[in-house]
């Protein structure tokens, strides 16, 4: 399968910018919003998961 890339190259054949499908762009800048969203939210505290499971069964998500 192709990835779609194409390259472009100065006068010595060395790559300096790449061009990709719009699917493949709109893919890596979810990916990058996703990622901007985990390091936002790195300090704050977690849960165990069975804390987690614990608080969705008392919530009513998860039968009991």
């Amino acid at each position: 399968m192709s990835s779609g890339l194409q390259y472009i190259t100065n006068d010595d054949g060395e790559k300096t910018a790449v061009l990709l499908p719009i699917e493949k762009f709109e893919e890596l800048m979810e990916d990058l919003t996703d990622l901007a969203a985990i390091a936002d939210r790195r300090s704050e505290p977690t849960t165990s998961h069975q804390d987690f499971i614990t608080e969705l069964r008392n919530d009513g998500f998860l039968p009991n």
